[in-house]
């Protein structure tokens, strides 16, 4: 069984020649993420059957993502704490002027599609897949609305999705295994926080807003946040990796760490402030202190209901937060390595269901690259078909003669990298997504040739 078959088997679309055809284009998809459907696809019958399937009413989008959120769940399973990472992103299709059903986005003069989703990982970095996918197209925005918005109830507005993520998957993921949302400053959000949690149900929230704080739940003396978590006193300091964005090359990072236990208060604009309560909460407080030249200085200041009794829970905080990144690698797999935004389809519930496919092709070139960086020295049959790996071994070594066992999956990840453009060379770390999305397309035309050769005896 290929790693798609194992994937999708749980995936119902109605109609068991929707599912094969759902197969179909998931493998051929990961074969070659970075190619045009066109190119893609592997004869003139799969691309009208790809754009049949994306056209059809009849398969809702979260039916195409069943079987992997299953999936998703299973995998989980195999750990005693998951990180339930939430992110809203956008998919602009401002170039295509045909397109039915799209709304603005933050470039007023920009529309597309809002994407609000919780990508799954392990507490090593690894992650197990997308949970949910909630996808809509933005009404336009009224100007002056922001202290009316203020006093609109949370399930009316578009942040109730963080909300509704945290709830599946706390529903989604059994009690026996610990979960810990985390996002960033856009989900700090009085009404998260307030939201009941089922046993072993966690946050690990990067702070926005410098709310009222108390030191304890009858203290008299009020301290907005910012102030009273920077009062704290240095407890040491924690050395992080920082991964690479678009304003910030990869560094280390020297952070000044900093931890209390505050109180946060209702805020009292809120349309239901007369019926929340205090929260209690771990304030870590994370500061670089000297910067590189040119750099601006890391600050974080997360909120978070995980134990903080020492130092050392202090920087596990942050390094979990640290995997925070990894749905901003998703995001860019998404967009750069399977070009969904060069998609040129009819209307919006189409570029839903294309979402939902590639969302499966995404998460499994992430998987790939952050699996063979935790777990390298596991064997590749666990992620390659024999053929591939043989058609790799011997294309690297310039070889006929194959190995006596199989290599290990962090061999043979780089290996695909070097096909994709990665030079290897000392100081250069690990590969990254993007020259491994390239280096499969050039594996999948290696392979198919591996194939040829063999049956002819060549």
């Amino acid at each position: 069984m290929s790693w798609a078959e194992d994937e999708l088997k749980s995936t119902n679309l109605g109609d068991r020649r929707r599912e094969q055809r759902l197969l179909t284009i998931v493998e051929d998809l990961i074969a070659q993420p970075n190619a045009s459907v066109l190119q893609a696809s592997r004869d003139d019958a799969a691309v009208q059957g790809l754009y049949k399937f994306w056209s059809n009413r009849r398969i809702p989008p979260s039916a195409i993502l069943s079987g992997h959120v299953d999936q998703t769940v299973e995998r989980c399973l195999d750990h005693s704490t998951v990180l339930t990472i939430q992110d809203t992103t956008e998919l602009d299709f401002s170039t295509h002027r045909s397109t039915r059903g799209l709304g603005p986005i933050s470039d007023a003069s920009a529309t597309g599609l809002k994407v609000h989703l919780t990508l799954c990982s392990s507490d090593a970095g690894v992650p197990l897949g997308i949970l949910q996918e909630t996808v809509w197209a933005r009404e336009k925005t009224r100007r002056g609305a922001g202290y009316r918005d203020r006093q609109t109830a949370i399930e009316e507005k578009e942040s109730y999705r963080w909300l509704e993520h945290q709830a599946a998957s706390q529903q989604l993921i059994p009690e026996s295994v610990e979960v810990i949302t985390i996002t960033d400053r856009e989900g700090d959000i009085y009404d998260l926080f307030a939201q009941p949690r089922r046993p072993r149900a966690e946050f690990l929230i990067r702070a926005a807003q410098n709310r009222n704080t108390k030191s304890d739940a009858y203290a008299e003396e009020v301290q907005p946040l910012f102030e009273a978590s920077r009062q704290q006193p240095c407890q040491g300091q924690k050395t992080l990796e920082l991964q690479r964005t678009p304003n910030r090359t990869p560094r280390q990072a020297t952070l000044n760490v900093r931890y209390a236990t505050l109180w946060l208060q209702p805020p009292q604009d809120h349309v239901q402030a007369a019926s929340f309560e205090a929260i209690a909460v771990q304030v870590v407080l994370a500061e670089e202190e000297h910067p590189p030249a040119g750099e601006k200085a890391i600050r974080w200041l997360l909120l978070t209901t995980l134990p903080v009794n020492d130092f050392e829970d202090a920087c596990r905080c942050l390094e979990r937060y640290s995997f925070r990144w990894l749905i901003e690698r998703y995001n860019f797999t998404l967009k750069s390595g399977c070009r969904l935004e060069a998609l040129q389809l009819e209307s919006a519930d189409r570029l839903e269901r294309a979402l939902a496919t590639y969302s499966i092709v995404a998460w499994r070139l992430l998987w790939l690259t952050y699996e063979a960086r935790v777990h390298p020295d596991d064997s590749v049959e666990t992620v390659l078909e024999e053929q591939e790996w043989q058609a790799l071994y011997c294309t690297i070594h310039q070889t006929t003669e194959l190995p006596l066992e199989p290599p290990s999956i962090g061999q043979c990840v780089r290996w695909i990298a070097k096909l994709g453009g990665f030079l290897d060379r000392k100081g250069d770390g690990e590969p990254g997504v993007k020259t491994l999305w390239r280096g499969l397309q050039r594996l999948h035309d290696i392979a198919a040739t591996w194939q040829l050769l063999r049956a002819s005896g060549g």
